[in-house]
């Protein structure tokens, strides 16, 4: 039986043809309700996968291409003054969406980053005084590439602490390449990309994972495994209390993606990187090399820590 979360990853994977994990994980960071920041080369389909998610769920879809000049109002709106009306009238901007792609985000002023930071956190967005709700389901999906600085500002901790997921999708398979030469779907296939699932039916997915059992000794794992990147000597900032919520999160919504109703450890390991590595501080080899540092800080901590049987 054909589940409906195997008619998303069939959509997706009509015109993504890179890795199927990558799919899977920005899957469960669908259903999860967080954001997701890829991180990668140019060319390697961040926009694409993104853009399939969004075309693959009946929802509002809107795409910020980030520049240096890019203002706040541009991103969150601003208030019209009406003659006819005699008073001020608000026009919501492109965050006003279900998904919303905010594209090479780093090349925004930190002013522009700092002001989707409500939006991110709260689903709310503060306007000369008033507070308007985004409509649910919210989810910022990001793209960023690495390697290249001149002209961009780097993310600072706390906007990268509103990321569920951070992915690098890496290269495609010589097979999963010579077929993109062929189809060519960012041309073709993607334009008319058909939804398979409407808002209503995500959200019930979403309370639905919420709903998946977390064992209290997996619960206990996730609190030892976070106390062991504050107390680890490679790391100047440890995995928060909001790092170890989300790592929570992720993993129902991984046991769900991976058709069952409860969690195991794997599901907690398993996202340990693309839901912690972003949010960890190394205290040496800053920079490009920063990363990497982490990912070998975290494999540290998760051997130190005992998994549960």
């Amino acid at each position: 039986m054909t589940t409906p979360i195997d008619k998303l990853r069939g959509n997706i994977r009509k015109v993504f043809f890179g890795d199927p994990e990558a799919v899977d994980r920005a899957i469960t960071c669908l259903l999860a309700r967080g954001h997701l920041l890829i991180e990668d080369v140019p060319g390697v389909g961040k926009t694409m996968l993104a853009t399939a998610i969004a075309r693959s769920v009946d929802c509002s879809f809107t795409r910020i291409q980030l520049t240096p000049d890019l203002l706040p109002a541009d991103v969150l709106g601003v208030s019209i003054f009406r003659r006819d009306a005699g008073e001020f009238s608000f026009q919501p901007g492109p965050i006003f969406a279900n998904v919303v792609l905010a594209d090479e985000i780093n090349r925004a002023s930190p002013r522009t980053q700092s002001a989707m930071l409500e939006a991110m956190n709260e689903a709310t967005v503060s306007i000369d005084g008033k507070v308007h709700r985004l409509d649910q389901p919210f989810i910022v999906i990001a793209t960023q590439n690495p390697f290249e600085f001149e002209g961009t500002h780097p993310l600072p901790e706390n906007q990268l602490d509103r990321f569920l997921m951070r992915l690098e999708l890496g290269y495609p398979t010589a097979e999963a390449e010579a077929r993109m030469l062929e189809e060519r779907p960012a041309t073709t296939s993607l334009q008319s990309l058909d939804p398979v699932m409407d808002k209503a039916g995500l959200l019930a997915l979403q309370e639905e994972a919420e709903r998946v059992k977390l064992d209290q000794s997996l619960l206990d794992y996730i609190v030892q495994l976070a106390t062991a990147t504050r107390e680890h000597e490679a790391l100047r900032v440890g995995v928060s209390p909001r790092g170890a919520l989300a790592l929570a999160q992720a993993s129902r919504a991984t046991a769900m993606v991976r058709e069952r109703d409860y969690c195991v450890p794997e599901d907690i390991t398993d996202n340990v990187v693309p839901v912690c590595a972003h949010r960890v501080v190394p205290r040496s080899r800053l920079g490009e090399h920063a990363f990497e540092a982490a990912v070998q800080a975290l494999g540290d901590a998760m051997q130190r820590v005992p998994s549960p049987v």
